[in-house]
């Protein structure tokens, strides 16, 4: 039935040889491995954002997933990477305290750039970002996380006979939907009922968003943007006591071992549609060229079939439409080999997917070639 509508939007854009909405790098060294990274876009502004920064002793890994707007995911894209270099350089190294210093830096920089522009656009005050980043130096794992962006690794297990994979998940996902992430917002606001609400079908702080934790939504963590005229022309009064968010980031640190073969860093359009599983599952059956690319199509696969629909189907719609089917999503695979050192993985490297999905492919200015991995 849903394919017969696309149809006629068909008609009015024309026919596309490849998803002009999808953008990748299909295979990258980095320190220990290599990488792979893919990003599709589904808003009118391409609210996700993702990068890697590779060299000779570490990898940084960071996707950040924004809301009400691309500014604050933007925002932490630019400024996020250079505190972690900044507090490294001061500590001798990176550590899970020079994390949550850059994210605590990235969060008060984001609070006094809004403030500025509180008197152009009031708006801004609801822009927030999920944000989650991975350290790998020395053997040593750090995963930060706010929001439910995720990190899942795959690792190698022997039951006797022969090896297999399994999915562990090494971040936590802060939304509401899960009664323990509920529990946790209610018991900080005991006097503030309902903080949690259930409202179109989900959980929802206050009846606004689902993550409990974030950078930027400053209208839910400081009282002068929720009482602010100029932001109550543009939003609703949300009554608060204190901030029902947070910026206070979730830390894992672990030694990596032999074992570990891989890790996709996704934002929650992934996880949506599917299983940490099937995810590694995923990775580990397939080549290694253009991984994150395929796990992208896996789930728009997934997306597609709820609606009766084929990704060849959803590749006709535009942007913002698009919206309707799936989420922007972004997913980076970071192969963790046990050779380093060698010249090719020695360099400095800052690979970061375009601003704008939509507007980097129609700069190209040249024809799309269907992709097999895509095509259904």
């Amino acid at each position: 039935m849903l394919r017969m509508c696309v149809k006629p939007l068909e008609r009015c854009l024309g026919r596309r040889s490849g998803d002009v909405l999808l953008w990748h790098n299909d295979l990258k060294p980095h320190a220990s491995g290599d990488f792979s990274i893919a990003v599709v876009q589904a808003n009118s502004n391409l609210e996700d954002q993702s990068q890697v920064y590779t060299s000779p002793s570490a990898t940084y890994v960071g996707v950040y997933d924004g809301h009400g707007g691309p500014e604050a995911s933007r925002f932490v894209n630019s400024n996020l990477f250079p505190f972690i270099h900044k507090y490294a350089s001061e500590q001798g190294g990176i550590s899970a305290d020079v994390i949550k210093k850059a994210f605590n830096a990235t969060e008060e920089k984001f609070f006094q750039f809004v403030k500025h522009q509180m008197s152009i656009k009031p708006q801004i005050a609801s822009v927030g970002s999920c944000c989650l980043v991975g350290a790998i130096s020395n053997d040593e794992l750090h995963v930060a996380n706010l929001g439910d962006s995720r990190v899942v690794l795959g690792q190698k297990v022997s039951d006797g006979r022969k090896d297999k994979v399994v999915a562990e998940r090494l971040s936590r996902d802060h939304n509401v939907s899960y009664e323990e992430v509920r529990k946790e917002v209610e018991s900080q606001h005991p006097g503030d009922s309902p903080v949690v609400m259930y409202c179109r079908g989900v959980w929802r702080i206050k009846g606004i968003i689902q993550v409990s934790r974030s950078i930027g939504d400053f209208y839910l963590k400081k009282p002068e943007f929720h009482r602010d005229p100029r932001y109550l022309q543009y939003g609703n009064h949300v009554p608060l006591k204190k901030a029902v968010l947070s910026a206070e980031p979730s830390i894992i640190s672990r030694k990596l071992k032999s074992q570990d073969l891989f890790l996709i860093f996704a934002s929650d359009g992934l996880w949506e549609h599917l299983s940490d599983e099937t995810a590694v599952d995923i990775v580990y059956n397939n080549p290694r060229s253009g991984i994150a690319k395929r796990l992208v199509g896996a789930a728009i696969r997934e997306a597609t079939k709820k609606r009766e629909l084929r990704y060849k189907d959803i590749m006709k719609i535009e942007r913002g439409i698009r919206r309707h089917f799936h989420d922007d999503i972004s997913v980076i695979v970071i192969y963790l080999d046990r050779e380093k050192g060698t010249s090719k993985n020695r360099k400095l490297g800052f690979t970061t997917a375009p601003m704008d999905i939509f507007s980097h492919n129609e700069d190209k200015n040249h024809k799309t070639v269907e992709d097999p991995l895509l095509a259904n």
